[in-house]
């Protein structure tokens, strides 16, 4: 599967499209719209997105009586804004007002800029803008609902916000099915989206005094994923090991700066005896495989490939670019000192780009997943990952 989206974030409207869904998958649209309600949620977001745009979602082409197609999905999201905008925003025609002539240093203002040689930085902020991850999340709730009917299931999850760290919520690097669920309802009842109450009263003090003082903050989520077979991604390419094609997702979403997989960083502080994560005979006849692990440092992958254990991704967000106080940067015109532009922006983003989070890495599983398993229809994919779980118990 692969996809693309297009749309300013003070544009008509956000456009997504979503090639290799096979045929036979019943789309739940109000699930979609769930989805796109949780990123729109979280202590800290500002007044566009709590108030303004609703993200109402349409499915323009691609699927029939809500079941899917085959062909291309195309889907609609109104920026609600764009009444405000048509004269700066204007696709045909003149387009004037509210130029950008004084970067915000950490946003693509000045690099895209000097990129295409525009005179208006707004041409290059307004694409930019994490508003395009509005439609990533729609996007993602099609692969979602195409894992479901394989029993896979992704949860994101605060674990760290202005340097508040929550205590951990679930043995990660050890046995993980059957915990989601509990920890699901203790993290969407959170406002900041974490399941340390304690340490969610914190962070929703620590967002209210950058608020006042006119600062933004970020933090670090976790992603979790269950019910994955072993074999998906591919150890024989660079560009097919799914680690990488992982990283490489949540990397793209606006303002994270680093990734980790299972122990992560902290990994290289230990002894290789202390990390990798020991093979067992299966307790059981209810295994996938043979074989069992007795810890899951790895995080679900070795070599670029899952292994059957859970996946543990975590991601850190910086503090979002615009601040309301602005920081030292240079008018363009003229080449002096001055204060950085302000646009409209939230104080803290991170409880949203978990949301984002499980958008692209269910994007990319489902990719992986029908990569490994093909299939026209879901009744062919069904049958391959039938006659796959049959082969696993015997290798």
């Amino acid at each position: 599967m692969r996809f693309l989206t297009a749309g300013e974030s003070h544009g008509p409207t956000l456009v997504g499209i979503l090639e290799g869904m096979p045929a036979g998958l019943t789309i739940d649209i109000s699930r979609m719209q769930s989805d796109l309600d949780r990123r729109r949620s979280g202590y800290g977001r500002g007044a566009r997105t709590t108030k303004i745009e609703s993200d109402t979602v349409q499915i323009v082409s691609g699927v029939r009586g809500g079941v899917t197609l085959g062909s291309p999905i195309a889907l609609l999201i109104e920026n609600k804004d764009w009444k405000n905008w048509k004269s700066v925003m204007s696709p045909i025609g003149k387009a004037a007002g509210r130029e950008v002539y004084r970067p915000r240093p950490g946003h693509a203002d000045l690099a895209g800029g000097l990129k295409y040689g525009f005179t208006d930085l707004r041409n290059a902020l307004e694409r930019a803008s994490a508003r395009e991850t509005a439609m990533r999340v729609a996007l993602g709730s099609l692969a979602r609902q195409y894992l479901d009917i394989f029993g896979v299931d992704i949860l994101s999850h605060v674990i760290q916000l202005g340097g508040i760290e929550a205590k951990p919520a679930v043995a990660t690097t050890g046995a993980l099915p059957g915990v989601l669920a509990r920890l699901r309802r203790e993290v969407e009842a959170s406002p900041v989206r974490t399941a340390d109450l304690s340490a969610g009263r914190r962070m929703v003090a620590r967002i209210e005094a950058a608020r006042i003082a006119g600062d933004t903050l970020g933090g670090v989520f976790e992603v979790l994923v269950t019910g994955l077979l072993p074999g998906l991604g591919a150890h024989a390419q660079w560009d097919r090991k799914l680690d990488g094609r992982l990283a490489a997702g949540l990397m793209s979403i606006p303002a994270i700066k680093g990734v980790e997989i299972g122990l992560g960083f902290a990994a290289s502080q230990k002894l290789g005896t202390e990390v990798h994560d020991p093979i067992l005979p299966a307790a059981g006849k209810g295994s996938a495989t043979r074989y069992r692990r007795a810890t899951n440092n790895a995080g679900g992958l070795e070599g670029g490939v899952t292994n059957g254990e859970p996946l543990v991704l975590r991601a850190a967000m910086k503090p979002i670019s615009t601040t309301m106080k602005g920081l030292p940067s240079v008018d363009i015109r003229t080449g002096k000192p001055e204060t950085s532009s302000v646009e409209r922006s939230d104080v803290c983003a991170l409880p949203a780009a978990g949301v984002v989070g499980e958008a692209v890495v269910a994007l990319t599983l489902a990719d992986a997943w029908a990569e490994k398993f093909g299939g026209d229809t879901m009744d062919d994919t069904r049958a391959a990952v039938v006659a796959f779980g049959k082969l696993l118990k015997k290798r």
